[in-house]
């Protein structure tokens, strides 16, 4: 009988496309040829929901998962990302940043990653609030906190080496972009603070706190910016703005708090091409993933009895769970009845120190 080791690459490349990321993980760990299989599988396992970015294990150093769709803690050892702080996701990548405040956008299934050039230039504000005299200075540099926001991506690297990268960082925040090849960012200036930023059919946007929308075009070394002069109206300022690609409708999801608190969530679909506005109704049999990482939309009618319809999940807002100490905001929200639910209750398993990121 031929050994399982000498299984013909293309029959485990069709095995593992049936196969969920937990079980591309077992599989790479079987030997090296299967894991160089999985690894260098340019299509995405079979569909789950996102898993939850925890914190890493003080003992291990090992990266804490919670995997939505089993209920399951998984623990996993990945050199690149020991003492960095995760900021953020997108298309499967993370965005984390180190004690000496380098940056690293990693895809922790294949271990592939990208050494980010240094930042640029940010307010250090925060140094006052921490100091080791005071004793609240945390194991975190508060600066790992501040200098990487959220980081969005125009397209997954494995499937298109010409991706750019759009960064939020300090405070207040300000925007620049990076691609392939580049040896230093490129600012992007805008007109008041920026809440959300999104790649939308091949431009990326961009909303302020004044909640206009801005579009950005990336032509050669210069971004050409401008402004759609769309403004949604609001009824109070909103804790959170979320930009939401909902196959191919734009969406503007406000999120609104209540003693650090999340109380609702409205809605909007953006009509680009009329700069109109329209409270949308639901997310039909949908449910949308939001927080740090890039908005993501998931069928759920493919996960009966493990998502809800309708529904927003949720994480922390970065003054919540870090500033201000309140603990973490995190949560379902049924759009449709108005109710919230609980998607993670081990609450021993979190920590002030970082965001819960989604990963998926």
């Amino acid at each position: 009988m031929a050994s399982w080791s000498d299984l013909a690459s293309d029959v485990l490349e069709h095995i593992t496309s049936f196969l969920h990321l937990p079980d591309h993980h077992r599989v790479s760990a079987v030997c090296r040829n299967w894991r160089c299989v999985v690894k260098r599988r340019r299509c995405r396992p079979a569909p789950e929901l996102p898993w939850l970015v925890l914190g890493e294990d003080d003992s291990t150093k090992k990266r804490k998962f919670y995997n939505l769709s089993e209920k399951k803690h998984y623990s996993i050892d990945i050199p690149q990302l020991y003492g960095r702080f995760i900021s953020s996701s997108s298309y499967g990548w993370l965005f984390a940043v180190d004690t000496k405040l380098t940056g690293i956008m990693i895809n922790p299934f294949t271990r592939d990653f990208y050494d980010l050039p240094p930042f640029p230039p940010y307010n250090e504000y925060v140094d006052d609030m921490y100091n080791t005299e005071s004793g609240i200075m945390s194991f975190i540099n508060p600066m790992q906190t501040q200098i990487l926001r959220k980081a969005v991506l125009s397209h997954d690297p494995r499937k298109r080496s010409d991706f750019t990268v759009m960064i939020m960082f300090g405070g207040p925040i300000k925007v620049a972009i990076w691609r392939p090849g580049d040896t230093a960012w490129t600012r992007v200036k805008f007109d008041g603070t920026i809440f959300d930023i999104i790649c939308f059919k091949e431009k990326f946007y961009a909303v302020s706190c004044n909640n206009f929308l801005y579009s950005m075009e990336v032509v050669g070394s210069d971004p050409k910016i401008s402004s759609l002069e769309l403004q949604v109206p609001m009824n109070e300022a909103p804790d959170s703005l979320y930009l939401v690609d909902f196959n191919g409708k734009l969406l503007l999801v406000m999120r609104n708090q209540a003693n650090n608190s999340t109380k609702e969530f409205i809605v909007c679909r953006i009509n680009l091409h009329k700069k109109t506005w329209s409270e949308w109704i639901d997310v039909r049999d949908h449910a949308l993933f939001v927080g740090n990482n890039s908005a993501i939309v998931v069928d759920a009618s493919q996960f009966t009895g493990t998502c809800l319809k309708n529904g927003i999940y949720f994480t922390d807002l970065f003054e919540s769970y870090h500033w201000l100490g309140k603990g973490h905001d995190l949560g379902i929200y049924d759009y449709v009845n108005e109710t919230f639910q609980c998607y993670y209750e081990d609450q021993h398993f979190l920590s002030l120190e970082e965001p819960l990121v989604w990963y998926g």
